[in-house]
């Protein structure tokens, strides 16, 4: 059973043109991703997936592999099946790896990897970490002003999501119930015909609602396994614009590298 990691990457980005190519502690951004995704136990082999041939030369000239898919693509999902189809790869499991996530560790992606490649029914698995009360507390109060960032998920008692919301969810009317929130992670772990079968739907209600495009896979009763994962004390940043690429190098600075 072969997976293959799939970083889509893409130059025009509104906020942050170039993105991918922003160096980051004297590297490029997607270097580090790469870097990460192909550390990752599980993974056999670690594509970019970009439309823009600028990505694509830095990949090659750091000792990556890029394949160009078509600048239609409205999404990273959408692209990493586009990938799939274009290096005509018979691999059974797709990981999503998004490309502005510099600091994901490579056992949170392998954590999906092997969880989907040690049970062949299911179909789908991402990530999810339990909040501390201390960042649980500061996530309520970015989202009480405000904040869009940030998406919790709730699951039944075999792991299988039942709802992913940029609310925070549960809703803790008895708080010293204990009830734990878990912030989920955007990276995703397909069977290739599940992957086939989302892209082939049209946007769900609640996935257009909450700007989720998970929420697909659940309104159209596609079962998502929540892998439980621990950053092992490590800090976690994505890249949306300059300012976070300056934080993301001062948590490298202070934490050191996650692989050489």
């Amino acid at each position: 059973m072969t997976v293959l990691a799939v970083i889509p990457a893409r130059y025009g980005s509104t906020r942050f043109p170039g993105k991918p190519l922003a160096p980051i502690a004297g590297r490029p951004m997607i270097e580090r991703v790469w870097r990460l995704a192909s550390a990752a136990d599980g993974v056999d082999r670690t594509v970019v997936a970009t439309d823009d041939e600028r990505i694509a030369d830095a990949v090659r000239g750091f000792g990556g592999e890029a394949v160009m898919t078509p600048e239609t693509c409205r999404n990273g999902t959408e692209r990493a099946l586009a990938a799939l189809d274009a290096l005509n790869s018979d691999a059974d499991i797709v990981v999503n790896v998004q490309g502005d996530a510099p600091l994901i560790p490579p056992w949170v992606i392998g954590a999906v990897a092997t969880t989907l490649k040690s049970d062949p029914a299911l179909q789908m698995a991402t990530p999810a970490v339990r909040m501390t009360a201390e960042t649980e507390q500061r996530f309520r109060e970015t989202k009480a002003a405000g904040a869009v960032g940030g998406t919790t998920v709730v699951f039944a008692r075999n792991m299988d999501a039942l709802y992913f919301s940029k609310s925070v969810l549960p809703f803790q009317r008895h708080p010293e119930a204990g009830t734990p929130v878990f912030q989920h992670i955007g990276l995703y772990g397909y069977r290739t015909d599940a992957l086939r079968r989302i892209v082939a739907l049209e946007p769900s209600p609640l996935e257009r609602a909450e700007s989720l495009e998970q929420l697909r896979a659940l309104e159209n009763g596609i079962p998502i396994r929540v892998v439980e994962v621990d950053y092992r004390g490590r800090s976690a940043w994505s890249v949306d614009s300059r300012d976070d690429a300056k934080v993301v190098e001062a948590i490298i600075e202070r934490e050191g590298e996650l692989v050489g």
